[in-house]
C-alpha cells in the first residue's frame, strides 16, 4: 500500500512523483528515481485531495487509468501497471466538472466506485465513538492516564456546527486531555475553541420571497410570529439540540442558566422538552 498526497504539485512534480526518471531525464536528476506506480505494483496505490490536480496532470492520470501504461520522464519505455487505484478528495468533483475545471472523462471514470463521506456535521452520533477514540489516542502519544469523558461534553459538541470536520474535533480533544488536571474532561477546555469558530451556532441561508436584509430567520415567513412564540420556540430547540441539558441551552440563547429557568417557569404551559430539562 503506497499512498501520496498530490495537493500543491505542479505538472512536473506529479509526473516525477508517480512515474518516476531516469538518470539525466532534467538538470539535477543525476541518478534514477522509482515512481509511485511501480512501487505500488501488484498492491493498491492511494492519492489523496485529486481534486487539486492541473489539467496536464489530470490528462496523464486519465491514460494511467484508461490504458494501465505510463513512462518514466525522459524514458521511451513503455510500462504497464497492475496496481490498485484509490484516490480522495475533500472537493466537489461533479461541480468541478460542471464548471471546467475537472475534466469529465476523468470524473466518470474515478467515479467506477464512489463513496461519499458526509461532513461531521451530518453525523451527530459519530460525535461520541470520536471523542473517545481521540481521548485514547491522545493520552498514549501524551502517557496519561485517559480522562473521563462527561455526557454533557457530547451534548456540548453535538450543538457545535465543526467547519473543520473530523480534524477539528481531534485537535479539540487533544489540547482538552493535554490540559486536563482532573480525572474528568472539563467542558471549559473546549469552550475556547468553540468561541474562535464563532460559537455553536450554524449559519443560515433562508429561502423566501420577501425582501429582506441577508440572515433575516423570517424572511420566507407570510407573517412574523409573535416575541412570545418566537422565544418559546427558540428555547425548545435550544432544549432539543442540547438534549435537555440547560446549561448548554443557555449557551446557545447567549444567557444565563438562571435566565434560562426564569424563561422556562413564566412560559404558560412548558413543553414537553421543557419538563424533562426542569425535572433533570
Amino acid at each position: 500500500f503506497v499512498s501520496e498526497t498530490v495537493a500543491g504539485y505542479d505538472d512536473t512534480m506529479f509526473s516525477d512523483a508517480l512515474f518516476g526518471h531516469v538518470a539525466g531525464a532534467y538538470t539535477g536528476a543525476s541518478s534514477p528515481r522509482q515512481g509511485l506506480v511501480q512501487s505500488a505494483e501488484s498492491g493498491t496505490l492511494f492519492l489523496d485531495e485529486i481534486g487539486d490536480l492541473s489539467a496536464p496532470s489530470q490528462v496523464k492520470l486519465l491514460r494511467l487509468l484508461q490504458e494501465r501504461e505510463y513512462r518514466a520522464l525522459g524514458s521511451d519505455r513503455l510500462q504497464r501497471s497492475t496496481a490498485r487505484f484509490i484516490f480522495a478528495t475533500n472537493r466537489d468533483l461533479k461541480a468541478m466538472r460542471d464548471a471546467g475545471t475537472f475534466r469529465g472523462d476523468l470524473f466518470y471514470r474515478l467515479s467506477t466506485h464512489f463513496i461519499e463521506i458526509p461532513p461531521l456535521r451530518q453525523r451527530r452520533r459519530d460525535v461520541a465513538p470520536l471523542v473517545r477514540h481521540f481521548v485514547s489516542k491522545a493520552a498514549r502519544e501524551l502517557g496519561v492516564d485517559p480522562p473521563v469523558v462527561p455526557h454533557a461534553l457530547f451534548q456540548l459538541l453535538n450543538t457545535h456546527a465543526f467547519p473543520g470536520n473530523v480534524r477539528e474535533l481531534e485537535a479539540m480533544v487533544f489540547d482538552g486531555v493535554a490540559k486536563a488536571r482532573g480525572h474528568a474532561l472539563s467542558l471549559a477546555l473546549f469552550e475556547p475553541h468553540l468561541a474562535r469558530e464563532g460559537g455553536t451556532r450554524e449559519s443560515t441561508s433562508p429561502v423566501g420571497d420577501g425582501i429582506a436584509a441577508p440572515g433575516n430567520l423570517f424572511a420566507s415567513l407570510q407573517s412574523i410570529p409573535t416575541l412570545t412564540e418566537v422565544q418559546s420556540q427558540l428555547i425548545e430547540d435550544a432544549l432539543r439540540r442540547a438534549d435537555g441539558n440547560q446549561g448548554i441551552a443557555a449557551r446557545l440563547l447567549g444567557i444565563s442558566r438562571t435566565a434560562l429557568n426564569k424563561r422556562l417557569h413564566n412560559q404558560d404551559g412548558p413543553t414537553e422538552d421543557s419538563a424533562r430539562s426542569l425535572s433533570e
